[in-house]
């Protein structure tokens, strides 16, 4: 992440503060736009400005390591919680989590006005940030994925959606992350500003606005784009799958239920487009445009660590089990959820697999009858639920 801390200009503005930069106050990887290779401000944010950004970046970390810690907790103490599914929503919550732990040194630099602790620790600081930025944004990839095989295979689920092949896939999550953010972990260093004072950033080979403009476009396709993509296409293909679903099964409060589900995916995909599609249009803007407003961008960058602090509304208090955990550990005995409810799409997705269950069946015992096909019926759906009433989902 980056922090820009110099108060002195360069003949380029440095790019926000997490691509590269650990400068104005920011945190995440933001690219310098200097030619000299060095870090200046560029017009960095007044002594003011970089005390708010600052208070704003530590809500954000108190915000995220306590909802964090409680996803962590919660999976590790309850037995019942360790899904496959929840082993993502694990690793998702250790990437958040540490993306946090770098958010002290982001406003210790962001009130300095200067990076104080020397170039090993600019580059681990970058290279964590980068990595636990990645692999978040991966992991919720992956939960996506997990979601499309659960409610459009679901036949096949069992085989995937296994606990061990969970932790294997978060390994891998890890393992791609550190290769994508090469670049940073091979570049970061500290470099002098004009004024003489320290500032962290990308070092790029010259030529330098050519590589700082590759890596900008580099990282928005794997950081965001791509992600982004793999993301709507896998709920668009779950949302199409349970309309085909309800509309065979018949149900006259499907309406009802596919618009709950279309507002949480709605959530989901909006609150990420939002926290980090500003962040990567500062950077590009920087690069290309050569414009860099110091309090836009960290505004940016504190956006992209907010969402660490949103992934566990969404993934945890939007889900009935994860809400009756916390509502334990807190001791909020008074607002307890409904015993035992399913999540919306594990429910289609029990339905799905009960329905194609009961055709195979049928289409069995047609066949030792002798008496062919049948015509289509519909099946009891859920294993026991009731489908009447799919609004308790």
């Amino acid at each position: 992440m980056q922090s820009n801390t110099s108060s002195s200009s360069s003949s380029s503005p440095p790019l926000p503060v997490s691509l590269g930069s650990l400068e104005d106050a920011g945190g995440l990887f933001l690219l310098n736009g200097s030619g000299n290779g060095s870090v200046s401000s560029g017009g960095a944010p007044s002594a003011g400005s970089a005390a708010l950004i600052s208070s704003i970046y530590s809500v954000v970390c108190l915000v995220g390591l306590s909802g964090n810690s409680m996803v962590i907790y919660v999976i590790f103490r309850y037995a019942k919680m360790k899904t496959a599914t929840n082993l993502y929503l694990l690793n998702l919550a250790v990437a958040d989590e540490l993306l946090m732990l770098s958010v002290p040194f982001v406003v210790t630099a962001a009130l300095l006005r200067r990076w104080p602790f020397g170039a090993a620790l600019c580059r681990l600081v970058l290279s964590v940030d980068a990595i636990n930025m990645f692999t978040s944004i991966y992991c919720l990839t992956v939960l996506s994925v997990d979601r499309y095989i659960a409610v459009v295979h679901p036949l096949r689920a069992s085989r995937y959606r296994r606990p061990t092949v969970a932790k294997l896939v978060n390994v891998c999550v890890w393992l791609f992350s550190l290769l994508v953010i090469l670049p940073i972990i091979l570049f970061s260093s500290t470099a002098p500003n004009s004024d003489g004072s320290v500032a962290c950033n990308m070092q790029m080979p010259e030529p330098e606005q050519r590589w700082m403009a590759v890596f900008a476009v580099y990282a928005f396709l794997m950081g965001f784009l791509f992600p982004v993509l793999a993301i709507c296409l896998c709920y668009v293909l779950i949302l199409s799958q349970l309309r085909v679903v309800a509309l065979r099964a018949g149900w006259q409060q499907r309406r009802k239920s596919e618009r709950k589900i279309t507002v949480m995916v709605t959530v989901v995909v909006s609150v990420f487009v939002v926290c980090w599609m500003p962040f990567h249009v500062v950077q590009l803007v920087g690069v290309f445009l050569q414009r860099h407003d110091p309090t836009l961008s960290q505004l940016a960058v504190v956006l992209g660590y907010a969402n660490s602090c949103a992934n566990p509304l969404l993934y945890g208090f939007l889900s009935d089990n994860f809400r009756r955990s916390f509502q334990r550990i807190l001791c909020l005995h008074w607002m307890e959820a409904p015993e035992e409810p399913l999540d919306y799409l594990d429910y289609y997705s029990t339905a799905l697999k009960s329905r194609r269950l009961s055709l195979d069946q049928d289409r069995e015992q047609d066949s030792e009858n002798g008496t062919g096909t049948r015509p289509l019926q519909t099946p009891a759906l859920g294993c026991g639920l009731n489908p009447a009433d799919p609004s308790k989902i």
